[in-house]
């Protein structure tokens, strides 16, 4: 994974702080657990060393994407974003046109999309149709169950 992400300061130090966490207390207790499988005696018919062993693997590949995200991230610098149209942390306040039901999003990448929070990723359907919207504008949107329109009533940073 070589590709670029835009997070926020928060979402950012939330994968730090992540990475800090595997690193420091997931990697050593896998690294005891295969300490104590080993003293178990024969390794070719230990099936906690084998279990251990393929945690440790599984961990260091979580840890290795975490590093290339990390790598890759930039923040998003808020004070230079339009604030007249949608764009990414961007919260806009919509109107489903056919319900008549409203709703507030905040565009955020996809790493930190969380539906219960608010927040709906730039890379969504959604997200997608929203983006360079402005206040007045009716976005068309194609969605699994079909098409949807939504009225741009605010947006907000």
């Amino acid at each position: 994974m070589s590709d670029i992400s835009y997070y926020t300061a928060d979402g950012l130090k939330k994968l730090q702080d992540e990475l800090a966490h595997l690193k420091m207390h997931e990697r050593p207790s896998i690294s005891r657990q295969i300490a104590e499988a080993r003293e178990k005696g024969d390794l070719s018919e230990n099936a906690e060393y084998d279990a251990a062993k393929d945690a440790q693997g599984m961990l260091e590949m979580k840890i290795v994407r975490l590093e290339d995200v990390i790598r890759n991230a930039r923040l998003v610098d808020e004070s230079k974003l339009d604030a007249g149209k949608i764009l990414i942390l961007s919260t806009a306040k919509l109107r489903n046109k056919t319900t008549g039901a409203e709703m507030s999003y905040t565009l955020v990448s996809e790493k930190e999309a969380d539906l219960k929070a608010g927040k709906i990723s730039i890379s969504s359907p959604i997200g997608k149709g929203l983006l360079g919207k402005t206040i007045g504008e009716v976005a068309e949107i194609s969605i699994p169950s079909g098409k949807i329109q939504l009225e741009v009533l605010d947006i907000t940073r």
